[in-house]
């Protein structure tokens, strides 16, 4: 396993939720929910240099059969505007049902879905994070395709 932080993005419409792993890689946490504007992605680049991260997981949100959706062409064409204005690696994971178990836990915690919309997002880019990192533990290989490779 490398060592080195990485940021997991989980790109929504409205929001996009952040979270971050320790440098081992062992674990994934929330950073933050920012709102997807024209400054979106210098934030989430502040964060990365802030951090100094190895790397940026973009959730690839595609359907259950595993086909591209509108959402699926909005997350990569926000991971390369991503990749465009840093030399940082920025890969897709796949994330189905991230956002789905994110709700599912959070009402198992008691919390009320109006309230909680925020911290959905943080918690499905927690999710498609450690997706990533427990994917690289047990295969031993960088997890994920780079957008370089979509391009």
């Amino acid at each position: 396993m490398r060592t080195g932080v990485r940021l997991g993005v989980d790109v929504g419409s409205v929001r996009i939720g952040v979270a971050r792993c320790d440098r081992d890689g062992i674990l994934a946490t929330p950073v933050e929910t920012i709102p997807r504007d024209d400054e979106a992605v210098a934030r989430i680049l502040t964060i990365a240099t802030d951090l100094d991260c190895i790397e940026i997981y973009v959730g690839l949100p595609v359907s259950l059969s595993g086909a591209n959706t509108a959402s699926t062409m909005d997350a990569m064409s926000f991971a390369r505007d991503l990749a465009e204005r840093s030399s940082i690696d920025v890969r897709f994971i796949d994330e189905r049902l991230t956002t789905v178990s994110a709700h599912a836990a959070l009402r198992s915690s008691g919390k009320k879905a109006s309230r909680s919309r925020s911290v959905v997002d943080q918690v499905a880019a927690v999710m498609l994070l450690q997706h990533a990192l427990d994917s690289e533990r047990a295969r031993d290989a960088v997890p994920g395709t780079s957008v370089a490779d979509h391009s």
